[in-house]
């Protein structure tokens, strides 16, 4: 079992000011200067964070919103992989469904090859309106999902050249170069938010993430994933779930709740996401959401204040010290070995304060777990 593990999630948000919101996102009020210094911070951030010894950076895959300016993340990921020396590069991830499987074998093999073995693999569904992106009916979302991880996981380990006549994909031939460095693969995460992907998840020996989530809904998952894994004869460890979550740290309690009181009274109504009702409803429709739709639907709505946040597992904020309790806490009732953390600082300055605390301070405290 390895020690409790740290993780730095960088979405590369747009940092200019935008006025409209939903999905999708107009271009009129884009900014090409801007979005340089967005994917520059993100790569400032990123290299701290593998100077500071997190033991992953992350990026992912989302599409048409300012929110995250990485609709191809391999592309990210290998600019990252000019950047971080030590630390593995997470794609969480490819949205597979949408994309050429076979590519996305491709990819992640050249990125595992550029960094010497240090590439985990997510592979996601996406959000619901991922499949208006590429024209992807959403109906089809799970059975694409899985059948796209069969034929990557294959590419990945077949030594022959072999033929692949699904369902939904096809292809005379494929034998890919080059091979992933790690053998057999590798590590593959992907979220267990909904009843369905935590038994495919189990039934595939598929490492767990949570994100957009709250710890008591999580649990729920996290318990379905362990017993359903335990019916196909494996136990579930903690550095096998994956947790992320928003953070902001200070010298003091105080002054980190004041930061994040000062930055919300400022903020107008109407953060960057992917939200779109009308593609959401019709993607629900579709049985998208499978056969637990009020829930997955409600997680992504979650309201409250900063105190109902921090209850439920849904922010870190605080000094060093208060915020390793609260990864205590999430680390106890999910046994999740692994925390992803999202800067949530108001400034850039606070956030390379955070960075600063969480590695001098907060990732000593919890390897030992």
């Amino acid at each position: 079992m390895r020690p409790m593990q740290g993780a730095l999630f960088c979405p590369v948000p747009y940092t200019g000011a935008v006025q409209r919101q939903g999905w999708p996102v107009p271009v009129t009020e884009y900014e090409a200067e801007l979005a340089e210094d967005s994917m520059a911070w993100a790569l400032e951030q990123a290299t701290a964070a593998d100077e500071l010894g997190f033991d992953w950076v992350s990026v992912a895959e989302h599409h048409y919103a300012p929110m995250s300016l990485t609709p191809n993340p391999m592309v990210m990921a290998g600019a990252l992989s000019q950047r971080v020396k030590r630390a593995k590069i997470a794609l969480l991830g490819s949205n597979i469904p949408i994309q050429n499987p076979v590519r996305v074998a491709e990819e992640f093999a050249m990125l595992d090859t550029l960094t010497g073995g240090r590439i985990v693999a997510g592979m996601l569904r996406g959000t619901s309106n991922e499949y208006v992106t590429y024209g992807v009916n959403p109906a089809e979302s799970r059975e694409r999902f899985v059948e796209a991880l069969q034929l990557i996981v294959r590419a990945w380990t077949e030594p022959e050249p072999f033929g692949w006549i699904g369902r939904y994909y096809e292809y005379r031939t494929v034998s890919i170069w080059p091979r992933p460095v790690q053998q057999p693969y590798p590590p593959i995460f992907m979220s267990i938010s909904s009843p369905e992907m935590a038994e495919l998840a189990a039934r595939y020996r598929i490492n767990a993430g949570f994100a957009v989530t709250s710890v008591p809904l999580a649990k729920g998952s996290a318990d379905l994933y362990r017993e359903a894994a335990r019916r196909a004869g494996w136990e579930v460890g903690p550095d096998q779930i994956l947790y992320r979550v928003p953070v902001h740290l200070a010298d003091t309690d105080d002054q980190a709740f004041d930061d994040l009181a000062e930055a919300a009274a400022r903020r107008r109504s109407g953060a960057y996401s992917t939200s779109n009702q009308a593609v959401d409803e019709a993607a629900a429709r579709a049985g998208y959401y499978g056969r637990d739709v009020e829930h997955q639907r409600g997680r992504l709505h979650l309201g409250g204040d900063l105190r109902d946040r921090l209850d439920d597992g849904r922010l870190l904020a605080g000094s060093p010290k208060l915020v390793v309790e609260q990864i205590r806490s999430i680390h106890d009732q999910l046994g999740a070995g692994i925390i992803e953390v999202i800067p949530a600082s108001p400034t850039r300055d606070q956030a390379r304060r955070t960075l600063a605390l969480l590695g001098e301070h907060v990732l000593p405290a919890i390897r030992p777990w």
